[in-house]
Order: structure tokens, then sequence, then C-alpha cells
């Protein structure tokens, strides 16, 4: 994997190598010595990032204090924030929030079972795991974020451990919003009895929600669709991999659910409209803007996460998921490009809005006014938006969706 500094200075080569091509040898010497001072503060800069960043991680994992938790994750979204505005990489991001808000969730974890201890409630009874989900499952993790996590504890406990892992799961919610991860609107957190069980308490979920068992099948389904990114975090590893794994074979094994999935995903729309052009608002608070998550970015994510479990791809994250389909033949290598330039354009106009929103520039980090943008990265997006579609037709035409 490339480093911070070494994504700058491929990102300020990649913006002369064209231009270089029109200038005479005393020009391209010129320019060239002015680009190569540009990486030399760059990559200074950047290092000067890091050191601070792995200080502070080195602090948080000998923390024994929320308050001190939470200034150590507040310090390191500011870095990060700097890092991306100065370098504009979305991999680079996701990398460092992923692994530094990994670190953050598994010293709060263990603060809170000496809290447990420490209240007269005993040790664990079983052993257990936290996992993450949504894009911190997919490790895409950016710089807002909130709770989305569950815990999967051994079997064998009875009532005496779901009773001790129901008080651990609601006060690790408490504090893990203490230390900034807010809590998730949708409740997909482990105090939630959802979110929360012992293994085989999650198999018979699981095995309900693909047999149809369960009332509310939209809602079930959208929690396969959650759990579907679910990966490790912190605490027993066999444990979460025996779950992801059951996630991941039932998913594969009940067809007709893996093709209820895929059908929703053929179904979201995308904000294009006639003559394929960017559909916005057309009246209201968001007037001339369209929602980028749910109008771009999420059928993206979704629909490569359907085709991933169809091939058995145990990968969560977009673009990895993108290139173990390129490599078995579900895509071309010129449509796998072309899907993962479309993830990295989206996802970078999401971070530059969730910027704005840090900045108190505006409120939402979901709408975009795609004509205040350059007509080159307007179209960057359309043309995102265009391959999205022929993804939606791949699966719609795999599935034999009707």
């Amino acid at each position: 994997m490339q480093t911070a500094a070494q994504n700058s200075a491929n990102d300020i080569l990649n913006r002369v190598r064209d231009f270089v091509r029109f200038l005479d040898r005393d020009e391209i010497v010129s320019v060239l010595s002015t680009v190569r001072d540009e990486i030399v503060r760059e990559m200074e800069s950047v290092r000067e990032l890091s050191d601070r960043e792995r200080s502070l991680l080195s602090d948080a994992g000998s923390a024994t204090e929320y308050d001190r938790l939470r200034s150590i994750h507040d310090e390191l979204n500011a870095l990060e924030m700097e890092r991306f505005l100065r370098i504009n990489s979305v991999s680079t991001l996701h990398a460092d929030c992923t692994e530094y808000r990994d670190r953050l969730a598994g010293r709060a974890l263990q603060l809170v079972a000496e809290e447990m201890k420490n209240a007269g409630k005993g040790e664990p009874p079983r052993p257990y795991a936290l996992c993450s989900m949504g894009s911190d499952g997919r490790a895409e993790q950016t710089l807002i974020t909130d709770q989305d996590y569950l815990i999967v504890y051994g079997d064998g406990g009875g009532e005496t451990a779901d009773e001790w892992f129901r008080e651990f799961a609601e006060l690790l919610v408490e504090r893990m919003a203490e230390i900034g991860f807010k809590k998730c609107t949708g409740d997909i957190m482990p105090s939630n009895p959802t979110w929360r069980g012992s293994l085989a308490q999650w198999k018979k979920k699981l095995l309900a929600i693909v047999r149809y068992e369960y009332e509310d099948y939209a809602k079930n389904l959208m929690d396969l669709i959650v759990l579907s990114d679910a990966r490790f975090v912190s605490g027993d590893r066999e444990l979460a991999d025996a779950l992801t794994s059951t996630i991941r074979s039932l998913e594969q094994d009940y067809f007709q659910v893996l093709w209820g999935m895929a059908k929703a995903a053929t179904e979201m729309k995308l904000a294009l409209g006639f003559l394929k052009r960017l559909w916005t608002e057309g009246s209201g608070e968001h007037k001339g803007e369209f929602n980028l998550k749910l109008l771009a970015w999420a059928p993206l994510v979704m629909n490569v996460r359907i085709l991933s479990i169809n091939q058995g791809i145990p990968a969560t994250n977009t673009v990895e998921r993108i290139g173990l389909l390129q490599r078995d033949g579900s895509f071309s290598a010129t449509f796998a490009r072309g899907l993962v330039d479309a993830y990295t354009i989206l996802t970078r106009h999401r971070i530059l809005l969730q910027i704005k929103v840090i900045k108190g520039i505006q409120d939402s980090s979901y709408y975009l006014n795609p004509y205040a943008l350059p007509p080159d990265e307007r179209e960057a997006i359309r043309q995102a938006l265009l391959r999205i579609e022929d993804l939606q037709r791949t699966i719609h035409t795999n599935f034999s969706i009707m």
C-alpha cells in the first residue's frame, strides 16, 4: 500500500504529466524543479502529520479516561482532514480513519470491560467480539462517523451471559458516544438486541431471515444487507470469523434472498434525468441539488456488494471487491477501472461535503449542487452515474430480474 507521502507525490506528478509535453527543454527543467520542491515540501508536511498520528495512537493504547480518548479522536480527525485537503487521496483517508477508529473502539472495549468488573459485574462470562458494519465494515471510514456495530459472544453462558452482555453493550454504546462515535440513528448498535447475541442466537436469527420466518420482510432484508459488510474489529477473532462466514454462506445458499437483494439494488434510483443529464431537485430546500449518497454513491456500493456475494468474494471493501470481480472474470479491466474511478470521484465529493459541514459552511453532508462545480468535474460525476447504470443492467441480466 502506498504511503500518504507517495500518494501526494503521485498526485502532483499526474497534474503536470500532460502539461510538460507542450514546453521546450528549458521550460521543462524549470517546471520539474518547481515540482521537485513542491513534492519535498508536501512529503515533509505529510510525514509530520504521520508522526503526530503515530504518537496519538500510542497514547490511545494506554489511555484510561474516556475524555482523553475523545480528545485523541478529535485531533486525529482534524489531522486527517488536513491531510486530505493537501493530497486529496480517498484511499489514504479511508485507511487512516479505519485504522485509528478500530484502535479507539478496541480501547473503549477494554475500558468498558474494566468498568463492568469494577462495578461488581465480574469478568466477561464468555469470549466475545466486536464487529463493524456499514462504511466501517467496508474499511471506508470518512471524517464523520456513527456507530454501526454488533457483538457476538460464545455459546454456553445461558441467561447469565445474555444479561451481562446486555449491560456491557448498553454501557459500551454510551462510552463510544462519549469518545466521538455518534449513536446510529437507525439503531444499528449492540444495545439493540437485534445486533447482539451468542453465536448460536445469531445463527438462529439469520436462518429466520433467509427462511422468511419474520413478518417484516423488508426490514429483515435490509438487516441482512447491512450484515453483508460485517468485519472483525476487536475481541475474539475466531468468533467474528464464524459469524461472518455464516452470514455469507447463508446468503449464497438461499438464492431467493440474494435475488431480492439484487432486485432492490437494480431498482435504486440514480441522479440521471432526461437525455442522461444530471437530475437535480426542482423545488424546495435543495433546489438545484441532488442527494449524492442516495442517488449515486449508495447504488454503486450496493450493486458491487451483490455481485461480490454472488461470486463468493469474502472482501468487504468496495474497491477490493471490484478488483476481485475483475480477477474472476465478472468485469473487464476497462469496466472495473471505470467503477473504481466512479467510486473515487463520488467519495471525494462526499468527503468534501463533510468538510463543509465540519467547517460550518453548510448543514448537510448529503446534497451536492453539480452546477457549482467546474464542467469537467460535473461531467466526471455524470460519467460515474452512467457506469453505475451499466452495472445495474449487468445485475439485472445476471439475476434474470423481470
